[in-house]
């Protein structure tokens, strides 16, 4: 053996196998002279495409917020007989709470209480004035609108009988039998329908109490609910809500307004023309478009349906198509002039965010949601867009006047001193 010593003092001595350190006085085996083997490579681990991925998160949110809105309208379609009388209730509180706000802090020896009352009896005194004189209108026209159906089954008759169908008078007379018989079978299924019908007399009577329960509640103590409403959300965000909140109304009682003056129009513009065309049981009819222009483009459609086809029965094609030209021109009229005036850019909706709602309402729960899809609709608009808006993070709620159209949107040029409120006001303009 031999030894080798390091090139520097105190450095390690190999001996043989065996490496010495004279620091440590102690002997170690060496290390042999190994040749390195090839290297594995290291296992790489799978990973999920970032596409797939991206997709997947969105798949199941998707499919957990398509289960939530199912559950909400599962929810409210059970729950449609109260659901639709309170929502209905706060639309017309729309109506009604600023005229009673106004009332109240106008005349300061008046209660709130019977400013409720005042504006409750005079808005029932309207509507039933109005029910009242299109049943009567539509009762004294009856007669002439009868001789004139009898007339246009003559001339259909007529034409069966000579035009391209060539039915003779016994084979028109047995189609009539055929009718008949028809008819007679289903006497079981009319009985049953004119129950139901009757049924449906007492819950729309049931219903209407409730809205009617509710409404002067809402007017009356608006504000001590919409504040016990608001403990329910966190103390963090809670004056964030409460702006949106009070957008959010103020953005209903602007569509009411608007609306209402956009149908009114509507109908007087219809109706003239209606009668200067010379079509019977104008004043009905100018009352169904009345109705029809709180469900846009629906209702106008079906108005105008009607209207054609009794101007069609009364006095022919030329009737007809002079009425399809005059509703045209009121909805023109509407949609370019009226609407742009009364309801402005802060309560504007996209086409497709009305048909949409007022398709899914009607599915949901038949003509009232239909007639109601178009106010939520404004309403949840407008109060996503103020939980959105940056800008409402700081602002007061005390700053922000429910009863005002004009808050709704304030980047559309609301008075900021028009819009405050007393921090003891309640939200729906209740003095209590």
């Amino acid at each position: 053996m031999t030894a080798q010593r390091g090139s520097e003092p105190g450095a390690p001595e190999v001996v043989g196998d065996r490496l010495t350190d004279p620091a440590a006085g102690r002997a170690t085996t060496a290390a042999p002279d190994v040749a390195p083997g090839p290297v594995k490579p290291a296992r790489q681990r799978w990973t999920i495409p970032h596409g797939l991925d991206v997709a997947a998160g969105l798949a199941w949110r998707v499919v957990l917020i398509a289960a939530a809105v199912a559950c909400l309208i599962y929810v409210a379609s059970t729950l449609s007989v109260v659901l639709i009388p309170v929502v209905l209730a706060l639309i017309l509180a729309s109506l009604l709470a600023p005229e009673a706000h106004l009332m109240s802090s106008r005349i300061r020896w008046l209660p709130h209480a019977v400013a409720t009352a005042i504006v409750i009896i005079a808005g029932l005194a309207v509507v039933g004035g109005v029910f009242t004189g299109v049943v009567y209108a539509f009762i004294s026209g009856l007669p002439e609108l009868t001789s004139a159906f009898t007339g246009s089954l003559a001339e259909i008759q007529n034409w069966v009988r000579t035009g391209p169908l060539g039915l003779n008078n016994q084979q028109f007379a047995q189609l009539g039998d055929q009718i008949l018989s028809s008819i007679q079978q289903s006497q079981a299924t009319i009985a049953a329908s004119a129950l139901g019908a009757v049924g449906t007399v007492g819950e729309l009577f049931t219903e209407g109490l409730l809205a009617l329960f509710t409404l002067i509640f809402l007017i009356h103590d608006g504000g001590l609910i919409w504040r016990f409403l608001l403990r329910g959300v966190p103390r963090a965000v809670r004056n964030r809500a409460d702006v949106a909140g009070r957008r959010a109304f103020a953005s209903l009682v602007g569509y009411t307004r608007a609306i209402i003056v956009v149908a009114f129009i509507d109908a007087v513009t219809a109706g003239i023309g209606l009668w200067l065309i010379g079509v019977p049981l104008a004043v009905p009819l100018a009352a169904l478009i009345f109705f029809g222009a709180f469900v846009p483009t629906l209702g106008a459609v079906v108005s105008g349906a009607v209207a054609a086809l009794v101007a069609l029965v009364s006095g022919g094609i030329t009737d007809a198509l002079l009425v399809v030209l005059l509703l045209l021109a009121v909805q023109n009229l509407e949609g370019y002039i009226l609407q742009p005036l009364f309801l402005g850019k802060s309560i504007k909706l996209h086409p497709l965010a009305v048909v949409l709602p007022i398709a899914c309402g009607l599915v949901v729960a038949g003509i009232p949601g239909a007639l109601l899809a178009v106010p939520l609709v404004t309403v949840i608009d407008n109060g996503v867009r103020s939980l959105t808006r940056r800008s409402d993070a700081d602002v007061d709620p005390a700053t922000v006047n429910p009863l005002d159209p004009r808050s709704a949107r304030p980047e559309f040029g609301a008075d900021p001193a028009v819009n405050v409120v007393p921090e003891e006001e309640p939200a729906l303009g209740s003095r209590s």
